[in-house]
C-alpha cells in the first residue's frame, strides 16, 4: 500500500466531529469506509474557548483503532501535551507556532521520537514565520477560521484562504521540499475541488462535509469528489 503521507486529497475526519457518545463505533464505520487517518484536536480552553475531547480518552481509542492519528494541538503550553501524545503513539503532531517558545526544539523532540511533526498557523499569522523552520516540517496546517470558533455561525473561512495556499505552495515548492499542507476550518468539497489536485495534500474533515448520522454516505460523496479532481 501507498504510504499515505504521499497520496493526494487525502480527508481526515475531525474527532470531535463524531457522535462523542459512540466515538469506537463511529470510527469504525470510518475504516470499514476506507478512511485511513483521524485528525485529533487537542484543545486545552484557553488557547482555543473549547475543550471537547480529553487526552486520556485519546489514549483509549488509540488502542482500539488502526487509523493514523495526526494530531492538531492548539494549547498556550504545547510542551506537556505534545510529551503526552509522544507516549500515547500517534502518527503526526502539529503545533501552533503562535504559542511556542521553541518552535525548532519541539520540532526537534517530536522527530527524535520517529513521529511526523509540524506547525500549525492562524489566519492571521503570516507565512514569514516559518522562514526559518519550514524544512524541518512535514506538515504546516493552515487554519481557515479562528482555533475554537467552528460553532460560531457567523465564523466564516477567510477571504484571503486561497491566497494564503497558494503562497504556502510556492514557498514549499521553490525550496523543494517534501513538506504537505493540511488546511482546517469550514473545508468543504469545493475545496477539495480547487486546492486538491496540485495544492493541498489532507483536509480536516468537520461538520461541513461529514454526517455523523450517516458516516458511509459521507465518505462515498467525498470519495466521489477525490474521483473527480484526480481523475
Amino acid at each position: 500500500m501507498r504510504d499515505i503521507w504521499k497520496k493526494k486529497l487525502i480527508v481526515s475526519p475531525s474527532l470531535i466531529t463524531l457522535d462523542m457518545t459512540d466515538l469506537r463505533n463511529q470510527m469504525k464505520l470510518l475504516e470499514e469506509n476506507g478512511v485511513e487517518m483521524l485528525h485529533v484536536d487537542i484543545l486545552d480552553g484557553h488557547f482555543s474557548p473549547s475543550m471537547p475531547l480529553g487526552l486520556d480518552t485519546v489514549r483509549q481509542l488509540r488502542k482500539v483503532t488502526n487509523l493514523k492519528f495526526e494530531c492538531h494541538v492548539m494549547v498556550t503550553e504545547p510542551d506537556f501535551f505534545i510529551d503526552e501524545l509522544l507516549d500515547i503513539g500517534v502518527d503526526q503532531i502539529v503545533f501552533h507556532i503562535e504559542t511556542a517558545p521553541h518552535v525548532d526544539g519541539l520540532l526537534n523532540k517530536i522527530h527524535a521520537k520517529g513521529v511526523r511533526a509540524g506547525v500549525a498557523l492562524k489566519p492571521a499569522t503570516p507565512l514569514c514565520e516559518l522562514e526559518y523552520i519550514l524544512e524541518k516540517c512535514d506538515c504546516v496546517c493552515l487554519m481557515l477560521i479562528n482555533p475554537g470558533y467552528a460553532s460560531v455561525k457567523g465564523e466564516k473561512q477567510v477571504v484571503y484562504a486561497e491566497r494564503k495556499v497558494k503562497e504556502l505552495r510556492k514557498m514549499i515548492d521553490e525550496r523543494h521540499l517534501d513538506t504537505i499542507i493540511e488546511i482546517d476550518g469550514r473545508v468543504s468539497m469545493d475545496n477539495m475541488r480547487a486546492w486538491g489536485k496540485d495544492d493541498v495534500q489532507i483536509f480536516v474533515g468537520g461538520s461541513t462535509c461529514i454526517k455523523r448520522d450517516d458516516i458511509p454516505g459521507s465518505i462515498q460523496k467525498l470519495k466521489e469528489v477525490r474521483d473527480e479532481v484526480l481523475g
